[in-house]
């Protein structure tokens, strides 16, 4: 056979068990996510639509071209190419929406939603034919991919190298870009919550591997399907216990404001997933497939958070929430 048939076979296979789509090339980073799912996880459960979505648009040949760059130290000369490309955050200062997210100083981004009325829910509530009220779950984050892991590796990432971050993207002094890659870092490098593991991470491999170092390799990661029933009256549909319903650790990961997407992700314990159909009340169509975080009330919650005003008591379930467009929860797979 020749080199060009060959090539022309093995462009036809499939990557693992999922087949590439028409003309994709092997070796994209997303042929190259699928394979590393395939290799790491280790249940037969269907590949996660939402976190093969984000991996990098990137060809094969720009992927290899900006690794070879990012590993001389020569990413920066690049950037105006890469960035609309590779769908990163490309200009920070002219978008609304990042000025509204980098106006909370010292606030991770993602917890201004917790600021919302009604975020917080018993787990009663998720009785099938409970009409509730749903908070606004639409992600407030600019649009983002993750970098491949072959570029992000590479990438420093840390507040001892901000310096070559700024150059990298073109960050100028006392700019947006430059106040959203210091509060990243800050935020990243902070101690995590007693009892839990963090990590930041600007790859969906790395967020694999995080899961695993938590849960193993048996897992799945859910998220709520849109952002249907936001701010309005919805109805419980079917609600599934995952796990039996049983209480156990997860993993949640939630965006942080960064030029790629880049996630932070914590093990969570002692929490109750739920998934959940919900309905328009007045219909009773099914408009989306909702997951829900029951977590159990600690002694050493802060009792000044809001979740309290539903606790109980120690050991008991405090509050529930659902999981909002773009995040994620990791659980060990039914």
């Amino acid at each position: 056979m020749t080199p060009l048939l060959l090539l022309l076979f093995f462009s036809s296979l499939t990557v693992g068990s999922a087949s590439t789509s028409a003309g994709e090339n092997l070796y994209t980073p997303k042929a190259n996510l699928i394979r590393y799912w395939n290799k790491e996880v280790k249940n037969n459960h269907a590949k996660p639509t939402f976190l093969l979505s984000k991996a990098s648009p990137l060809s094969a040949v720009d992927a290899e071209r900006f690794s070879k760059l990012a590993a001389q130290n020569a990413l920066s000369s690049q950037f105006p190419a890469i960035c609309p490309t590779a769908n990163l955050l490309c200009f920070p200062d002219s978008s609304p929406i990042v000025q509204e997210l980098i106006s909370h100083p010292n606030v991770v981004a993602f917890k201004i939603i917790w600021r919302q009325q009604g975020i917080f829910f018993r787990e009663s509530m998720l009785k099938k034919g409970k009409v509730m009220p749903m908070p606004d779950i639409k992600d407030k984050m600019p649009e983002r991919s993750f970098l491949p892991r072959s570029i992000s590796s590479k990438i420093p990432f840390s507040t001892s190298k901000i310096s070559e971050l700024k150059k990298i993207f073109h960050a100028e002094d006392n700019s947006t870009m430059e106040t959203m890659i210091v509060e990243a870092l800050n935020k990243c490098e902070k101690a995590p919550s007693p009892g839990e593991t963090e990590r930041c991470v600007g790859s969906a491999e790395d967020m694999i591997d995080f899961a695993i170092s938590i849960l193993g390799r048996n897992i799945a990661v859910r998220s709520t399907e849109n952002v249907k029933g936001s701010k309005q009256n919805i109805m419980i549909g079917s609600v599934k216990g995952i796990n039996g319903g049983k209480v156990m650790q997860l993993v949640a990961c939630h965006q942080t404001l960064f030029p790629y997407l880049l996630y932070s992700c914590h093990s969570v314990p002692k929490v109750r997933v739920y998934e959940v159909d919900i309905l328009d009340p007045n219909s009773k169509a099914k408009i989306n497939h909702g997951v829900a975080s029951c977590h159990m009330h600690t002694s050493n919650s802060n009792p000044n958070h809001a979740e309290l005003t539903i606790a109980s008591g120690p050991g008991q379930i405090r509050a529930c929430h659902w999981v909002f467009e773009n995040h994620l929860i990791w659980t060990v797979a039914n």
